[in-house]
């Protein structure tokens, strides 16, 4: 219901000659309290907080100790060993000496491991970049469509637990090439993760989402970008994190196996020449490359997911 409220003329008259009246009485008593109470001190600044300490000790110190005990380990193996594998100090050594140049080329085996990184992300990027071209997209449509979902899932499952190596004689059959071979082989080892993680996004979506946009006649797109796009986000890049990991881990060996320049061709360049040190280092560089990326597309995850607001 509406309601109006009417106001008396004669109301609004006594109420404005009533607060005419008072206000002077109130401004004398005012004034007059004014000057008889003292001046009150002003307020102490508050400090700024100090720094934390103890957070920050508990974040290094742990890192640290592993590390420490790593490298403790290592020394001893490497004392148990006769030598045969180089301690700590010797491997920091060569370490220095290799990162000291490592950008120079004396032939197309013989470079240096900034070229051997380099050409490895290169493939990474390819075969990785090919698969999120195709994975994302048939991860959506066999998340949206309950027919495309039983026809892929069988496929899926059948040819996802095949080691990724065993699609690289396939891929030097067809390719005709090394390194259109490895590419091959990232593409057919990432594509799996995006595929899933996506389908299983778009399955998880509400379904009264869903319903409110077959009530409001939706087209497919609006559907896409409007509902599922930004809920399967999450579910998505989670895929990527996982695929970009899966990647990395096989360039090393398919390298190995395939020759030319590449983090894996060095690691198996320096077993034939038998230089421990430089096997060693390899993998440190290995480990830090997919460290990296791994943060990186925590990061941007992380960017991208949206937290409930706790009520």
């Amino acid at each position: 219901m509406v309601s109006a409220v009417f106001h008396s003329p004669i109301a609004a008259a006594e109420g404005s000659a009533i607060k005419t009246e008072s206000a002077p009485a109130h401004s004398a008593g005012a004034s007059s309290l004014k000057g008889s109470q003292p001046a009150s001190p002003s307020m102490p600044e508050q400090s700024a907080p100090s720094f934390d300490w103890s957070g920050l000790l508990l974040k290094v110190l742990p890192p640290l100790f592993g590390l420490a005990l790593l490298v403790g380990i290592w020394a001893m193996v490497s004392i148990g060993t006769a030598s045969s594998i180089p301690s700590p100090l010797e491997t920091w050594k060569q370490a220095v000496l290799i990162f000291s140049d490592p950008f120079y080329s004396k032939g197309p085996n013989d470079q240096g491991v900034g070229w051997n990184i380099l050409f490895s992300l290169k493939r990474v990027a390819l075969g990785f970049g090919l698969a999120a071209v195709v994975g994302i997209p048939v991860g959506f449509l066999i998340g949206r469509f309950e027919f495309l979902s039983r026809m892929f899932t069988p496929v899926i499952s059948l040819l996802r637990p095949v080691s990724p190596l065993a699609w690289l004689p396939i891929g030097l059959l067809v390719f005709k090439g090394a390194n259109p071979a490895a590419i091959w082989t990232i593409f057919i080892c990432s594509i799996w993760p995006m595929i899933i993680n996506t389908a299983v996004g778009v399955q998880r979506v509400p379904q009264d989402y869903m319903n409110v946009a077959r009530v409001l006649n939706l087209s497919e797109w609006k559907i896409f970008t409007k509902i599922l796009f930004p809920s399967v986000l999450p579910y998505m890049l989670t895929g990527v994190r996982l695929a970009v990991g899966t990647a990395w881990l096989v360039i090393v060996a398919a390298e190995m196996l395939t020759g030319g320049v590449g983090i894996g061709f060095w690691v198996w360049d320096e077993w034939n020449n038998l230089n421990v040190k430089n096997i060693i280092i390899a993998n440190f560089v290995i480990g830090i490359v997919g460290l990296l990326l791994e943060l990186a597309l925590i990061k941007l995850a992380t960017a991208f997911t949206f937290e409930e607001v706790k009520t």
